[in-house]
């Protein structure tokens, strides 16, 4: 991974490609690997425009045509539109021309850029013969307009392309440009990318944190929500981790640099948005199939339409349609149909802590059925808590958590932890433990105010060879048939108390399994609990199917065994044990702050831990292609109209397109596809709504 020396050329300059990349009619090999500056071609396309129109408008006052239509006869009327029309050609004409050169025809895949610098430049090339002589097939005008017309599509989709993925340049901007570094003689600032692993930074009550890292000393409420969608403020103290980007609201922190540029959570988003947006699904593909085979046909009626009016002894006008005809059939709303609904739908769900790695995988969420859920941590919360204590006349909760956190205080036990946090929330005194000792298997002994205190299941009864009292007995059977973990307190040789600790339930999974039923699609859990722990999870929550006491290896025989049912299975998952499971799903789900193999398995990464987030992409992936579907039907009704049109089948009763309408046209029909695209940006993505 680079160092983040060169971050602010990066917000500055992002990597430049082909203006067109990624359009089908390319042939698809226009995508070179870095993310396109489109923002920047706009800016170019609209000074074209502009400079260009200033320079048709005499072309127009000066042609022939127009001097004849209001009875006027200008000076130099001969030569203004051949001079200004070949500086049209030559500055407004290049972009088409250089890129059709450069990424159609050096590539051996001709398409849309190719169709256009034929049409100018037959065009242009039966003019320049006209004027000095050759022929009399004069199109200064036309060409002119067809250019000037044409750059207004162009900067038009590219303000429409630059605006959809913006959300790269937005991450960007998350970053502060410096940050307030540590030192021996107190701070200083230095830019971000002259931090290295191991400083130790300064953020302020507002402030942004300039790199991934672990809070030394502090405590801030962060808004997160540009990381994970999730908009209520997330307290961190001491010793937790905080990413590069969010924003301490109301208080001052120190944070120990863990990870920098390339290797920041920021600059992870920022690779999984460009990886999905330079992605092909499979009804892109179709639509780079039908745009290449768009320019074949185009190329064969533009000739037929030329050769037609030549035998009929038109060849001016064979010459005019025909150049209509490819203008016209450019496969460009075919070509930008997809690739925007793409960049709209991954920028969007990005900014709401949804990250599409694959096209494919978006594009295969709304045919699911089946939504296979890992339990800890997806599920549950992937903490121990005490839910429930039992206690011996003489003795309440408050005192019986107080002993066990003494003994368990220092332990690292999922289950010790719980207790001393039980302990601490219920703002207990907690004593001292002395001469400690941890019994393998069996729970762990300490010396409590001189007490013999020891905590621990079923095995530390036997050892001690003592027996349950009457009135706890009930209630630890009870958890047991529940599924939960039953821990025993002895104090001298006779049991106290007991409680039981539970991997709580998250509330967000109640609503996550009602809103999948009711949208018709079935529930699993799969987890290497027990099969009681895992029933009565799925009984809490109304899960269809449980797979309990699955090996770590064998995860991924559950998602076969549910597609072998003739299921489109989801997996959703967070573990390295998960990876082969998220692999093998029709859609693998990464969640939360799951493992970094987990997150290269899944075609979806969820960044936080809210499983109501596969909701979410399921109501993307259905918006989106349905977006897809409107703009291929569009692109190709579209077509199917206009060659026709173009090529003079109307003619007859008078309905005739010349180039400039003819560019008029597909123009309008790129902007009607891109503002088609542009309606994703109103699906409704926030949790508590999609699972409404």
């Amino acid at each position: 991974m680079s160092h983040q020396t060169e971050h602010a050329e990066h917000k500055a300059q992002p990597p430049h490609h082909d203006v067109h990349a990624g359009h089908a009619g390319h042939g698809g090999n226009s995508d070179h690997g870095g993310h396109t500056d489109h923002s920047g071609h706009a800016e170019m396309f609209r000074r074209l425009f502009w400079w260009n129109l200033l320079l048709a408008i005499p072309v127009l006052a000066f042609s022939e045509m127009v001097e004849g239509w209001f009875g006027y006869d200008l000076p130099l009327s001969g030569w203004i539109p051949p001079i200004l029309g070949t500086v049209i050609f030559a500055w407004g004409g290049w972009p088409f021309l250089s890129m059709a050169w450069r990424d159609e025809i050096q590539d051996r895949a001709p398409g849309m850029m190719t169709l256009i610098s034929l049409a100018i430049t037959v065009a242009f090339g039966a003019s320049l013969a006209s004027t000095l002589g050759f022929g009399d097939l004069d199109f200064w005008w036309e060409l002119a307009g067809l250019i000037v017309i044409m750059l207004l599509g162009h900067w038009q989709e590219m303000k429409a392309v630059g605006q959809a993925r913006g959300a790269l340049q937005a991450l960007a901007e998350l970053l502060p440009d410096d940050a307030e570094r540590v030192t021996d003689d107190g701070t200083e600032h230095v830019s971000i990318a002259d931090l290295v692993t191991g400083d130790t930074v300064v953020v302020r009550p507002g402030g942004r944190v300039p790199a991934d890292g672990d809070i030394a000393s502090g405590e801030a409420s962060m808004d997160e929500s540009m990381i994970t969608g999730e908009s209520a403020p997330v307290r961190r103290t001491e010793g937790e981790h905080v990413v590069a980007g969010t924003v301490a609201t109301d208080g001052s922190l120190r944070v120990t640099v863990t990870a920098i540029g390339d290797d920041t959570a920021l600059a992870g988003i920022q690779r999984m948005v460009t990886q999905a947006q330079e992605s092909r699904s499979g009804t892109r593909r179709l639509a780079d199939r039908a745009a290449a085979w768009l320019f074949y046909i185009a190329l064969a009626a533009a000739a037929a339409t030329f050769l037609v009016h030549l035998a009929l002894g038109e060849p001016g006008t064979g010459m005019v349609r025909a150049i209509s005809v490819l203008v016209v059939a450019c496969p460009h709303a075919l070509g930008l149909a997809i690739p925007l609904v793409i960049a709209i739908s991954t920028s969007s769900s990005a900014r709401r802590g949804i990250l599409i790695k694959d096209a494919s995988a978006l594009e295969q969420m709304r045919t699911v059925d089946a939504v296979l859920f890992d339990k800890t941590g997806t599920l549950t919360r992937g903490e121990h808590r005490v839910t429930d204590t039992t206690a011996i006349e003489g003795w309440d909760d408050e005192k019986l958590l107080a002993v066990a956190a003494a003994v368990e205080r220092d332990s690292e036990h999922p289950i010790g932890r719980a207790v001393v946090m039980a302990a601490e929330e219920a703002e207990v005194s907690i004593p001292a433990g002395e001469s400690v000792e941890t019994l393998p298997g069996r729970g762990v002994r300490a010396t409590v105010d001189g007490k013999d205190v020891a905590v621990g299941g079923p095995a530390l009864l036997d050892e001690l060879g003592v027996d349950m009292p009457d009135a706890i007995a009930g209630s630890a059977q009870e958890w047991r048939e529940r599924g939960g973990a039953v821990l025993h307190v002895v104090v001298d040789g006779e049991v106290v108390g007991a409680f039981t600790t539970a991997d709580p339930v998250r509330e967000e999974s109640r609503a996550t399994v009602t809103a999948l039923h009711d949208q018709g699609v079935s529930v699993a859990l799969i987890t290497g609990d027990s099969q009681a722990v895992a029933d009565a999870v799925a009984r809490e929550l109304g899960i269809d199917e449980v797979y309990a006491e699955v090996l770590p290896d064998d995860k991924d025989e559950a998602v076969a065994d549910l597609q072998s049912k003739g299921r489109k299975v989801a997996m959703v998952g967070d573990g390295v044990n998960d990876a082969p499971a998220l692999a093998r799903a029709d859609v693998g789900i990464a969640i939360g702050a799951g493992t970094d193999v987990a997150m290269e398995a899944a075609g979806i990464v969820l960044a936080s831990s809210d499983p109501r987030g596969v909701l979410s992409a399921i109501r993307l992936s259905r918006a989106s292609y349905r977006k897809m579907r409107q703009n291929l039907a569009w692109a190709t009704g579209y077509n199917v109209v206009a060659i026709p049109l173009a090529a003079g089948a109307l003619a007859p009763i008078g309905i005739v397109m010349p180039p400039a309408a003819a560019a008029i046209a597909m123009s309008l029909s790129t902007i009607i596809v891109a503002a088609n695209a542009q309606l994703l940006r109103r699906v409704n993505l926030a949790p508590d709504d999609v699972a409404a």
